[in-house]
């Protein structure tokens, strides 16, 4: 009986010794970048390790003329706790740098790690001599770097997007890279469609080993670390110009548009120079009230905005030429509530007179029931607007991969309806047309005819500098408008401003003489409506595309043509000022 007590004891202990071996194999051989989700080498290390990261290796955005849009790299000052224990020259340090010996002493002592030498709220910045006087001294712990900073000020965050921890994503996109699970990826913008190429490989960290007590191994080196790869990580130049972005964004808070967008285009080029969405978003909570929406690449309804397609289509097929237009009526025939009695054509326009364009949108229709699409493309309106091509193996690589396409018909069968007919002509019903192609349908206007990709990114550079891809200038369509055509379309347009009942009258005394169209859009929302005005400038010399509209508001609450104007005096008093330059 002992015995056999003995043989279960003994087997039991052999188990348990064999469960141990087989649990340290799993541990030191088998699951050491996976255990329970923890990449047990990253933990080991980074717990005999002092660091501080200088650069998360993530490529970064600039604007146009190389401003910064994520990320600065500010000249400072690191020192390394171990200093506390050592006799080093901090007299000297303190000359250089012109801080008190005290300071120096004071943060040191406070200090649990690596630390940026600073006044109390952000890095004392250094001049590049005391760069260099400070790393000739090659002082242990005490290192002059450029150190990644993200900018206290928020530009473009529509447009180049947000950044996010998720493992499940993380592993799933980059199955064949070792990357550390902590990696953020790009949730929205710029930063989730260049993803691939911005994805970090390694930080770039300056560290140093510790033992148990905390007291550094191997003397008191400190080591810098980067990337492996020197043409890493990558710049993305935007076509988005700072200061201007930046004045947009102010006008749109100031004027307290809660719902809309703003979208300033260069005429020439048809690149994006600002663009702005509402609500701005609140990174504590991005998703609040829908903020994370960029709503200018999102399709709205646009009201009499889409008139310009019917003027054209119009205009082309000879149909305005000797007609009059009861202006007292509403596209259904009954009685407006304000007569404005027979008008022209070109009244018709200026004033935004309904009863017209459901009259001409009928007869387009009845020669052709797909003419209201065939001059939206031709006009730069349709289909998707902003850039898509090859870049390397991403085929049909698109920047504005959140725009969406807009709609004019949704039922073949309102074609044959002719109240249907009218409403599509109004710009109402079905009718649907992101800002974003409502800008490169006045862009293509003012250039022309000649209708566009919208450009948001320029070229994408190397760490050298090196361009490695360019994002060149791309046509939409090769079907074109005859110049008699575009040239009475800026004529109207223009018109919409000058005429004394014209619904732009109010831009006249603006620096930059003004051409565009409004637009009072029904959303189907009470008394809800979308307010447009969209427009170029200078009208006789385009150079800015323009469109500002402000989503679901009453007509007495609208700022859209306060912030309109305050963007054309914007931009004419930075040209003056000359700085805004390419």
């Amino acid at each position: 009986m002992v015995k056999k007590r003995m043989v279960i004891i003994l087997t039991i202990i052999q188990l348990a010794i064999f469960g141990l071996i087989g649990r340290l194999v799993q541990l030191q051989l088998v699951s050491t970048e996976s255990f329970h989700g923890i990449n047990l080498i990253e933990a080991s290390v980074a717990q005999r390790t002092e660091q501080l990261v200088i650069d998360d290796g993530r490529g970064v955005f600039v604007d146009r003329n190389g401003q910064p849009l994520t990320y600065e790299y500010v000249p400072t000052l690191v020192l390394f706790p171990f200093l506390k224990k050592m006799d080093w020259p901090i007299d000297q340090i303190a000359a250089i740098v012109s801080v008190p010996k005290e300071t120096i002493k004071r943060q040191l002592e406070e200090a649990k790690g690596p630390i940026v030498l600073h006044d109390g709220q952000q890095p004392i910045q250094l001049q590049p001599w005391q760069m260099e006087r400070i790393n000739d001294l090659r002082i242990p712990g005490v290192i002059a770097v450029h150190k990644q900073y993200e900018l206290k000020q928020k530009y473009a965050q529509h447009v180049i997007g947000l950044l996010g921890e998720n493992e499940k994503v993380l592993k799933e996109r980059y199955a064949d890279r070792n990357l550390s699970l902590k990696t953020k990826i790009g949730v929205s913008g710029l930063q989730s469609s260049f993803d691939e190429f911005l994805i970090p490989d390694e930080e770039t960290k300056l560290l140093y080993h510790v033992d148990a007590r905390g007291e550094p191994l191997f003397g008191m080196d400190v080591k810098y670390t980067e990337q492996a790869n020197p043409f890493y990580p990558i710049t993305v130049q935007t076509t988005i110009d700072r200061t201007l972005q930046q004045r947009v964004e102010q006008i749109v808070a100031q004027h307290g548009m809660e719902k809309g967008a703003v979208v300033l285009l260069d005429v020439e080029t048809n690149d994006v120079v600002a663009l702005a969405s509402a609500p701005a978003i609140d990174e504590r909570d991005p998703y609040k009230d829908g903020a994370m929406e960029n709503k200018a690449l999102l399709p709205q309804v646009p009201g009499s905005v889409f008139k310009i397609v019917v003027a054209a289509a119009a205009l082309e097929h000879g149909l305005i030429h000797g007609q009059t237009f009861n202006c007292d009526r509403k596209i259904n025939g009954e009685q407006e509530e304000k007569k404005k009695g027979m008008r022209s054509f070109e009244d018709s326009f200026a004033i935004s007179c309904n009863r017209t364009f459901g009259e001409l949108g009928k007869q387009l229709i009845a020669i052709d029931e797909n003419m209201f699409d065939v001059y939206a493309r031709k006009l730069g309106l349709l289909p998707r607007v902003g850039w898509e091509g090859d870049v390397y193996h991403f085929q049909s690589f698109r920047p504005l991969r959140e725009e969406k396409q807009g709609t004019i018909w949704t039922d073949e069968r309102d074609k044959h309806v002719p109240l249907a007919i009218a409403q599509t002509s109004i710009g109402q019903k079905d009718v649907r047309v992101s800002p974003l192609a409502v800008a490169n349908m006045m862009a293509t206007i003012a250039r022309g005819g000649e209708a566009k990709q919208v450009r948001i990114t320029k070229k994408m550079m190397y760490k050298n500098g090196t361009t490695f891809f360019t994002f060149d200038e791309k046509r939409l369509t090769t079907d074109s408008m005859q110049k008699e055509t575009i040239d009475k379309l800026q004529e109207l347009l223009q018109l919409v401003v000058t005429h004394p009942e014209g619904t732009g009258r109010s831009f006249q005394s603006l620096p930059y003489a003004v051409a565009g169209k409004s637009g009072t859009a029904e959303t189907g929302k009470g008394e809800l409506v979308n307010k447009w005005f969209a427009g170029y400038f200078p009208a006789d010399r385009p150079k800015y595309a323009l469109v500002v509209v402000q989503l679901e508001t009453t007509s007495s609450a609208a700022v859209t043509n306060k912030v309109f104007a305050d963007i054309v005096r914007a931009t004419y008093e930075l040209e003056q000022k000359g700085r805004y330059q390419e």
